[in-house]
């Protein structure tokens, strides 16, 4: 007889069937899967992962303020994902490669993105959100699962060439019911391919709930793949970065893919065009504010006498530069001419451009003299 698995019954129950070092109340608690790779975490490094996750808090906040004055067209809010985020980013090498998703700004906050880097593409500027090879990062994916097969084709050249580098790819849970995703794990698992697959479970796909997608933990679905997986607390830090540590080591030593999911919560909007109160029943939001990922970090380093109320405000105060760098980089943009878009496409000239251009100033004609 096959093994019989318990179905996700609720929010409260899905989180206990994760594994984790920090309870919601900061508690630490031993765990023999999780702790040899944290083991050299100090308390010093715990306030730089706190610093980083208020940061990307402020950065977040920002940008829904900035979406909201008009500034940017649109906004991907990841309030409540900073665990998940950072607490996996820091554990990756600088040589690795990431593959995200569009939600996935501590990531790039956390490869060294520059402040107008969190904002262009949302403002819909010339080129990619950032400098690809500067990062490490590819850019920003917007069709659901597709990075999950450029990670594992990116994979297939470190493995071609005989180097030790991982790619890494992010996808929320809704991404899991896409082909693209399943192709990935297939084509990663058949060849080995030194991939790390790291599913955000945040509960909604958009208004669509994770019950709907999935009636057993994500998790599970990665050894039917054959690959190993990990199913973490994603609201606690110190479990997300042993849980990258472990998979990271997995195929970086020639093992093959592995695949994390972090169980965590989406506390805003799908993006700034949702209206999550719709559809979202305001006591599942309060309970997941009590697991709040920020709060369950401090309160374990105010256990144990690491965070001072001067470490609290140099944190925050570091977490409002970077957003007024942030408003100034994104007011400061100079847009270009609307027919640039034209520019560059060939590097000669092309008749069938030159009609798409001169049928795009017609249409753009048709505005002058409106107020």
């Amino acid at each position: 007889m096959s093994p019989q698995i318990t179905p996700i019954a609720d929010t409260a129950q899905d989180l206990e069937l994760a594994e984790r070092v920090l309870t919601p109340d900061g508690t630490r608690i031993a765990n023999s899967r999780l702790d040899p790779f944290v083991a050299d975490v100090d308390a010093a490094q715990l306030r730089s992962l706190l610093r980083d996750m208020v940061i990307l808090r402020r950065i977040d906040a920002e940008g829904v303020a900035l979406q909201r004055q008009g500034q940017l067209g649109l906004w991907a809010p990841c309030q409540g994902q900073e665990a998940t985020q950072i607490g996996t980013a820091r554990a990756i090498a600088p040589e690795d490669y990431v593959f995200p998703s569009y939600r996935e700004t501590g990531v790039i906050y956390a490869r060294g993105a520059e402040p107008g880097d969190y904002v262009r593409m949302w403002r819909g500027e010339e080129g990619a959100a950032y400098d690809p090879a500067v990062l490490g990062v590819a850019p920003l994916q917007i069709i659901i699962g597709a990075q999950t097969l450029h990670a594992v084709g990116y994979a297939l050249g470190i493995q071609h060439d005989g180097a030790t580098e991982v790619a890494v790819t992010y996808f929320g849970d809704g991404a899991t019911s896409q082909g693209d995703v399943n192709e990935a794990m297939i084509f990663a698992a058949s060849y080995q391919a030194p991939v790390v697959f790291v599913c955000q479970n945040n509960h909604w796909a958009i208004s669509e709930p994770v019950s709907v997608q999935s009636q057993f933990p994500i998790a599970g679905r990665a050894p039917g793949f054959g690959i190993p997986s990990m199913r973490v607390d994603g609201n606690d830090v110190l479990a997300c970065m042993a849980a990258m540590r472990w998979a990271l080591d997995h195929a970086r030593s020639g093992r093959g893919p592995a695949y994390i999911e972090a169980v965590t919560y989406r506390m805003g909007p799908h993006t700034t065009a949702d209206d999550p109160t719709r559809y979202r029943d305001e006591a599942e939001l309060e309970s997941w504010r009590r697991r709040d990922p920020i709060t369950r970090l401090e309160a374990h380093l105010r256990a144990a006498g690491e965070l001072t109320e001067e470490h609290r405000a140099e944190i925050q105060t570091a977490a409002d530069a970077v957003a007024k760098e942030m408003r100034a980089a994104c007011l400061g943009m100079v847009t270009r001419p609307p027919l640039a878009v034209f520019d560059g496409v060939y590097a000669e000239p092309h008749t069938g451009l030159d009609r798409q251009r001169g049928e795009y100033a017609a249409y753009l004609a048709t505005f002058e003299g409106e107020a």
